[in-house]
């Protein structure tokens, strides 16, 4: 059994490395902006050096990262290239459900010891499905053939491994969304170089095209019915938000330090500069003590997927959300005009962090949803 103490230095030896890439991992990434690509070099780096498999339990093979120091290690990774901090987050969430099985259920052993074994990059496409899902899927022997086209597939570019879902009219009962994966090679996938953005540039975020991609029956892992609100959702959104808000609490706090380094060789203030720096600390501070909390609602993953977390996770992503766009908005206002430029570091922060809006639930998705659970 591992000490406190022991897990501690562990987790520090992960952030120390990430401290010594990071000047390699921010110049990749401003490339990687810059014209529009994948951020192909840093998922090397980061692959050799084991992040992609830490959180997987050492009894699996993996580093035996607990769920928080990933997230402290992904924010981290933010402060130097947000994109790769986002687009790991979208592999480690998909880890993190399975380490949830795993703990909780019994299952996912196999799994978890393939993504090691093979370094696996794994690619989601739940969030933009929701509970409806999309494309469509006929019964064929031994499987069904499904067509789709599924955007916002981050690090498709690269990635091994699909996990979708698609809807199905079952003949005996009805409509049902089907979860499966399957390999990013395939005969009949497709990802399309489509991924032109304002912001988070490098995240490879291409859509995926299926087109009669023939998935086996064993490879089905879950049913439901179609629009139904499953259980295990709770467990998703649980693991997924905190990974996935680390990316822009590593914006908002970068935001802050250049900030500070701005203002430090002004000679001249003037007043209100000083009232400006205020609200920045507090927006960040209110954005950080509410990821906190999220992280600690997860509480390394020993949880139960009760309605009310899912509703608190969901709550909390969209004030967080608010509070990292304002800390980096007011760093825009204060730094002034050469926060403008494309030179200055701001102005790309400024672009990263518009795409938190756009994660799952959106703001007024998420305000029906709760009101709609307190109703109940």
């Amino acid at each position: 059994m591992h000490t406190n103490k022991e897990t501690k230095t562990s987790s520090k030896k992960w952030l120390l490395l990430i401290d010594e890439l990071g000047k390699q991992l921010e110049a990749n990434g401003i490339t990687h902006d810059q014209n529009d690509s994948f951020v192909a070099d840093n998922y090397q780096l980061l692959k050799k050096n084991g992040y992609f498999t830490a959180m997987i339990p050492k009894s699996l093979g993996g580093g035996g990262v607990s769920f928080k120091d990933m997230c402290e290690i992904l924010v981290k990774i933010a402060h130097y290239c947000p994109s790769t901090a986002l687009a790991l987050s979208m592999h480690q969430h998909l880890i993190a459900a399975n380490i949830w099985k795993y703990i909780h259920q019994g299952t996912g052993a196999e799994f978890l010891k393939e993504v090691v074994e093979k370094n696996l990059v794994l690619v989601s496409t739940g969030a933009r499905d929701w509970l409806d899902s999309s494309g469509s899927m006929t019964k064929t022997s031994g499987g069904y053939l499904v067509s789709a086209k599924k955007q916002f597939a981050s690090q498709s570019a690269e990635g091994d491994i699909l996990v979708t879902s698609i809807p199905f009219n079952d003949p005996e009962k009805g409509w049902q969304v089907l979860h499966f994966s399957v390999p990013m090679k395939t005969d009949g996938l497709q990802v399309l170089d489509d991924w032109h953005t304002l912001g988070m540039r490098g995240t490879g975020s291409q859509t995926v095209i299926l087109e009669n991609v023939f998935i086996s029956n064993d490879s089905i892992v879950m049913k439901r019915e179609k629009g139904e609100f499953p259980m295990f959702w709770n467990v998703v959104l649980t693991v997924a938000l905190p990974l996935i808000m680390t990316s822009y609490i590593g914006i908002a706090e970068k935001a802050m330090v250049i900030t500070l380094d701005k203002l430090k060789v002004k000679q001249f203030k003037p007043p209100h500069i000083t009232f400006l720096l205020g609200e920045i600390f507090n927006s960040l501070t209110s954005a950080q003590v509410l990821h906190k909390d999220m992280i600690a609602i997860t509480n390394n993953l020993d949880f139960q997927p009760k309605n009310s977390v899912g509703v608190n996770v969901l709550t909390r992503k969209t004030l967080v959300a608010k509070a990292c766009k304002e800390t980096v908005n007011k760093a825009m206002e204060t730094v002034g005009g050469q926060s403008f430029y494309r030179i200055e570091k701001l102005e790309r922060l400024f672009r990263d962090v518009q795409a938190v809006s756009f994660h799952t639930l959106t703001e007024k998705h998420q305000h029906y949803f709760t009101g709609k659970f307190l109703l109940e």
